[in-house]
């Protein structure tokens, strides 16, 4: 297991992060519901295999079963012992956790309940890694910044983050952090995947700039990376079959399915141990989120980190897999090709 700087903080975090949103009662009528199904017992198993690991990056959030997964992954670090220095625990805010007008969002109030409810699910004095885990578009900027400089202020978060915002949102933020002093987002948590490379368009010249973290959510594409779906394959298993999400253009997934297949085959691997090999080959990327309800899932999962793709193979699985060209993307590459540091030689 490797471990990478988290952003521009002395922190460093497991080049896998373990994601908890399947710790939980699958009862619930609602997404979450549908990828959970862990209870106390199976959360134990599968939290101490992933320490075991050598994973040190465990990720939550408080909608996640309705709360179930913070009390959960809470009482298993507690059942197995785990030193709270020995674990980076990150959660997120901002999903609707019940029926009230202030139940949701960045607001300052919603951020304040949240924060100490989450604290006592985790059973827990602070948390490592507090993220903003969607885009409020009502509340300032401003507002929810200053309540999370607050909460580190406080000692109850130690670093701060945001989840599936804009990039220009994002470099605002950061930029009003920087003028008033506040504690500034550390780290970006996005959906980013061979089958879904959006993020290379806008978010990651950002954050390579910015240095600031990222933590991939969904690297197998909501289960299509694998190796259960594509060409040839039964598509009528698996969390994709019943949970279509997140949104891919299936045609270029599959094509790069076809070649990863082959990869796999090449190095006696499996398909998903080539869909996050190839995120954790990214030098943009410092965590990627992996979540499983089985210990078979979790060690296929685990083993991605000692797979070393080729620069054979990383040219192959770039090139079928790669973006369709979009404005003002191609016109920034033809304008710019001509601007490479060289000697200048002044016309005479």
């Amino acid at each position: 297991m490797r471990y990478n700087q988290f952003g521009n903080t002395g922190l460093f975090v497991s080049e896998i992060c373990l994601g908890a949103m399947t710790f939980g009662s699958s009862a619930q009528d609602t997404m979450w519901g549908q990828i959970a199904g862990l209870d106390q017992d199976g959360v134990d198993r599968i939290v101490e295999r992933a320490l075991a690991a050598g994973v040190n990056f465990i990720d939550t959030a408080n909608v996640y079963s309705g709360g179930e997964s913070e009390r959960l992954l809470g009482q298993s670090l507690r059942n197995l012992g785990v030193r709270r220095s020995d674990v980076v625990i990150a959660t997120k805010a901002f999903i609707r956790m019940g029926p009230g007008p202030n139940d949701a969002g960045a607001s300052r109030g919603h951020l304040m309940d949240a924060v100490q409810q989450s604290l006592d699910r985790l059973q827990t004095d602070h948390i490592d890694l507090y993220q903003i885990h969607g885009n409020d578009s009502v509340t300032g900027i401003d507002e929810t910044l200053r309540a999370l400089d607050d909460l580190v202020s406080r000692g109850l978060v130690r670093y701060i983050g945001v989840s599936n915002w804009a990039a220009w949102k994002m470099m605002k933020a950061l930029g009003i952090s920087e003028r008033r002093g506040f504690a500034r987002f550390e780290s970006v948590q996005a959906y980013y995947s061979i089958a879904g490379r959006d993020l290379e368009r806008e978010i990651v010249p950002f954050i390579e700039f910015e240095k600031m973290g990222l933590m991939v959510w969904s690297p197998l594409a909501g289960g299509l990376l694998s190796g259960k779906y594509g060409p040839g394959s039964s598509e009528g298993e698996g969390r994709r079959a019943s949970f279509d999400f997140p949104p891919v253009d299936r045609d270029r997934a599959d094509r790069a399915i076809a070649v990863m297949r082959e990869v796999a085959a090449a190095h006696g691997v499996t398909v998903a141990q080539v869909a996050l090999a190839w995120i954790l080959a990214k030098p943009f990327v410092t965590s990627v989120i992996i979540g499983a309800k089985r210990l078979d899932q979790l060690d296929d999962n685990l083993s991605a980190s000692a797979l070393t793709l080729t620069g054979e193979d990383m040219a192959r699985l770039d090139a079928v897999s790669a973006l369709p060209e979009e404005y003002p993307g191609w016109m920034l590459s033809r304008q710019g090709s001509g601007r490479i540091p060289t000697p200048f030689t002044p016309v005479a």
